[in-house]
């Protein structure tokens, strides 16, 4: 019997994770001829289609759902035993990191990531991206390096998690607001007017559900997708915008910040990767710094 073609293995796992001919040869630079004759030779390797036509796509078969995961591992190993596993030389470190973060971080912790990375290496440059969504396809199609926030159900199930911090929300108005003042209580906090963050356009969340056994529900004006922009609502009107205390520290100065008068969960802020770049030198080095950055900040 022949000796399987291994290089194969990188192309099953492109082609399977596209599903798509002309991307998987885009992604490993060959023109989509060759894509098509290394697809013809994996068929013939397996004895299985992997690929048939849906419409005007392409979908897996069963036995090409079996082997995604197991192809991805090996490759992923396989890369492993091949990468140096030696420290980097940070001084002469040239290499583009993008982070997607949730909104908050970058203005709260960037300046210290970046201060420590610039003083390390150099010749490292930090990408910043918005994060729309918890989908962890970024992390596994290799566009984006780390991501920062809560883990989600749409988080998929391979993504390495690092905690990185604990944080509670916290009510923040505008100075000389009625609420700067006195006791607040769960019924004076209600009865504002307050702005509402969901990425999703929900009118309710965790602060609702604790105010309604008290027989209480708070008037919602608005519904943001962010807390930079609910921080600058309130900062210019009577709005009352309910924001996590740490992610938000230096987006409120210059405002009044007050604990919440309902018992609400706190959340855990985590750093998410990609299980490729788990023994990356580099990769882990500027993971141990972000967890520096937060702990110190």
């Amino acid at each position: 019997m022949p000796v399987p073609d291994l290089n194969l293995l990188v192309t099953l796992e492109v082609l399977l994770a596209e599903c798509n001919v002309a991307r998987a040869a885009q992604r490993l630079r060959l023109s989509p001829s060759a894509m098509s004759r290394a697809l013809a030779r994996l068929r013939e390797t397996t004895g299985d289609p992997l690929l048939v036509r849906a419409g005007r796509g392409l979908v897996p078969t069963p036995r090409a759902l079996e082997l995604r995961d197991r192809v991805s591992q090996l490759v992923q190993d396989s890369e492993a035993v091949l990468r140096p596993a030696g420290k980097p030389n940070l001084k002469e470190l040239v290499r583009t990191f993008t982070l997607r973060t949730s909104e908050g971080f970058v203005e709260n912790f960037g300046p210290g990531l970046i201060a420590r990375v610039g003083e390390q290496a150099p010749g490292v440059r930090l990408r910043f991206v918005q994060k729309p969504d918890r989908e962890s396809a970024p992390l596994r199609d290799g566009t984006v390096d780390l991501e920062t926030g809560v883990v989600g159900t749409t988080m998929g199930p391979e993504v390495r998690a690092q905690a990185l911090f604990r944080d509670r929300f916290i009510g923040v108005v505008r100075m000389g607001h009625a609420l700067g003042q006195g006791e607040i209580t769960p019924a004076r906090y209600a009865a504002g007017r307050h702005i509402c963050v969901s990425r999703r356009g929900l009118a309710t969340g965790p602060i609702d559900e604790a105010l309604r056994p008290l027989g209480l529900e708070r008037d919602v004006a608005t519904i943001v997708g962010g807390f930079a922009t609910a921080l600058a609502l309130a900062r210019a009107s009577d709005l009352v915008a309910s924001v996590p205390e740490r992610h938000t520290g230096k987006l409120r100065a210059g405002m009044h910040s007050f604990a919440l008068p309902v018992a609400v969960p706190e959340i855990t802020v985590s750093l998410f990767w990609h299980p490729r770049l788990q023994a990356d030198p580099a990769h882990r080095w500027l993971r141990e710094l972000v967890l520096e950055t937060c702990a110190a900040s």
